[in-house]
């Protein structure tokens, strides 16, 4: 493919899509280590369950307006009400079960933080603090592993092949295609 930058990038990218182009290009592979933005992406990797990642990412806007900018104890503290209004917001994926899993994997998301001191020290303490590089993949042993532990913790929508998303998004698994810029 041919881009107007003369720059080579994942075959996923979409070139028509502005905001795709800033997500591969400047988010997706790098890793982080902050556990607001872990949290964020952990959040919305749980609502792409069953649609595309563009899908999500041209609502993300809405989705931080609607979940309070993922302020991890204001989204743990959500009651029914809460929920019930989110459902009503035209500018998310209004799925209840989403909804709830996203409440409820906040709290698990803040009893791992107690546990390890950080989200950031869970989750990459599964490598050792490394960055994997893989491609071609939807799931591996790792987040085979990861996609276990976090259900027998009581997580909702974090299947084998969400967690490798999220992996990937959050960078602990670098999976740019070979040729890609940033490969």
């Amino acid at each position: 493919m041919e881009w107007k930058d003369g720059k080579q990038r994942c075959a996923w990218a979409n070139p028509k899509n502005e905001l795709y182009l800033r997500y591969h290009d400047e988010e997706w592979g790098v890793p982080v280590r902050e556990d607001q933005r872990l949290f964020e992406m952990l959040i919305l990797e749980c609502f792409q369950a069953g649609l595309s990642w563009e899908c999500v990412l041209n609502k993300r806007e809405a989705f931080r307006q609607a979940f309070d900018f993922f302020d991890l104890d204001k989204v743990c503290a959500y009651g029914d009400e809460k929920m019930e209004a989110l459902q009503q917001d035209t500018g998310i994926i209004r799925n209840r079960l989403k909804i709830q899993a996203a409440v409820n994997n906040a709290r698990i998301f803040r009893e791992i933080q107690r546990e390890y001191g950080s989200f950031s020290t869970y989750l990459w303490g599964w490598t050792d603090g490394q960055v994997i590089r893989e491609q071609g993949r939807d799931r591996s042993a790792l987040s085979d592993r990861l996609s276990a532990d976090l259900k027998k913790r009581g997580m909702k929508f974090v299947g084998t092949t969400i967690i490798y998303a999220y992996l990937q998004a959050v960078g602990v698994i670098d999976s740019h295609d070979e040729g890609c810029f940033l490969a």
